[in-house]
């Protein structure tokens, strides 16, 4: 058994004490691999993904070759979305108190005056591209004293049309710098940025998510369109804990809410559409065990890091199946278990078939390699059929808190 300690890795005794106030007594996987090498000053590629520890496997090292003295900012986190910045700030911030150090998020959709000052004082900002070039363009932010550089679920910045914003960024940067790279891939157009961006390189690659996957139980629920919601209602019934339902649409989600409320199941939507407030709020009742249901976009939900969500509902079937991983990947987290549940109607059969191929989940899927239907096609790995029947109410779950021990 491994009982590797943060401090066996490097980390600061202030760091180490206050890591065991909030309970981390042992680094996870990817900590354990990159800790030592930020710490030597080293640039990284890491290959992780979401809910592996990755903001602690870069936020305790960083935290430590800061001191409180340096410029501000000493150093920099680009992340895609606010909910990921505004996450990462709340799980390092207690170990940066430790040091005396100052961290802040900027993002759009949250006043830019309040987040200037906040920046200022910053010895490690966390940002997502678009405001940051805002506060820059603003003379609120200089880069020119950044001694480190983050760039957290790189794929997901370059998904989403970042590239050109990151590459002026970068520019500004000092040359002789720091660079972690984070990413749930590390091939392709996406190794040719962290390439680019990085030297001399360290690679680490925490295990795929198909070498992880018996920590989750996936399940294909065939139904008509007409049937999706009394599913739905019967699923969240039958949950114990908190579950994270994804849709296709930000309209879909509100009306999922409604329609879920008139069936007396309580939940929150979290869309692209949402102030940055009514998120916030909406995330920290679903955190609180508050409310036991989350509906959520793909988008909204990148970066998002709930403890112990026990179950992922696919309401409206992803579009690939990266989609597919990223969305069940919130459940099942830093060796618990969980499951996923995805709605297969006549019309997405097709699509959800191919994912499933795709991902080896031919038997879930209810299909034999050889395309044969295999029982009702909609089984718990290693279980029975599926639970369809409704009753009862819902168990609230313990409070949980919202962080981003990615």
């Amino acid at each position: 058994m491994n009982t590797q300690s943060f401090a066996d890795l490097g980390a600061s005794s202030a760091v180490v004490e206050a890591l065991e106030v909030r309970g981390f007594h042992e680094p996870f996987p990817v900590q354990r691999m990159v800790v030592p090498d930020v710490l030597a000053g080293r640039d990284v590629l890491v290959k992780s993904p979401t809910g592996s520890g990755k903001t602690l496997a870069f936020g305790v090292p960083i935290v430590d070759r800061i001191e409180a003295t340096d410029p501000r900012p000493t150093a920099l986190v680009v992340v895609p979305t606010r909910e990921l910045a505004a996450q990462i700030v709340e799980e390092v911030r207690p170990i940066a108190h430790a040091r005396a150090l100052s961290v802040a998020a900027v993002y759009g959709g949250a006043g830019i005056e309040k987040q200037s000052k906040a920046a200022r004082r910053a010895h490690l900002l966390v940002a997502t591209p678009g405001r940051l070039e805002d506060l820059i363009d603003r003379g609120a932010v200089s880069l020119d004293r950044v001694r480190i550089l983050v760039l957290d679920e790189a794929d997901r910045m370059l998904d989403m049309g970042f590239r050109p914003a990151v590459d002026r960024i970068v520019r500004q940067l000092p040359r002789k710098r720091q660079t972690l790279f984070f990413s749930a891939t590390l091939d392709g157009p996406v190794l040719k940025v962290a390439d680019s961006y990085t030297h001399d390189a360290r690679r680490h690659e925490q295990a795929s998510t198909r070498e992880r996957r018996a920590d989750v139980s996936h399940r294909f629920l065939h139904i008509s369109r007409d049937h999706k919601l009394d599913a739905l209602v019967a699923e969240l019934h039958s949950d114990a804990g908190s579950s994270l339902v994804f849709v296709r649409t930000k309209r879909g989600a509100d009306r999922l809410v409604k329609r879920l409320r008139n069936r007396g199941v309580e939940s929150v939507a979290m869309h692209g559409d949402r102030s940055q407030s009514q998120r916030e709020r909406a995330l920290a009742r679903f955190a609180s065990g508050e409310v036991a249901t989350l509906v959520a976009t793909d988008v909204a939900a990148r970066g998002l890091d709930i403890d112990d969500i026990a179950h992922v509902i696919n309401f409206d079937p992803p579009a690939d199946g990266e989609d597919y991983v990223h969305r069940v990947g919130r459940t099942g987290r830093a060796g618990r278990t969980g499951r996923g549940t995805t709605f297969v109607t006549p019309e997405d059969s097709s699509s959800v078939r191919t994912i499933a191929h795709g991902l080896r989940l031919h038997q879930e899927f209810g299909e034999q390699r050889g395309g044969h239907r295999n029982g009702d096609g909609g089984h718990r790995t290693g279980e029975g059929s599926p639970r369809t029947g409704g009753g009862g109410s819902r168990r609230r779950r313990r409070g949980g808190r919202a962080r981003a021990g990615r």
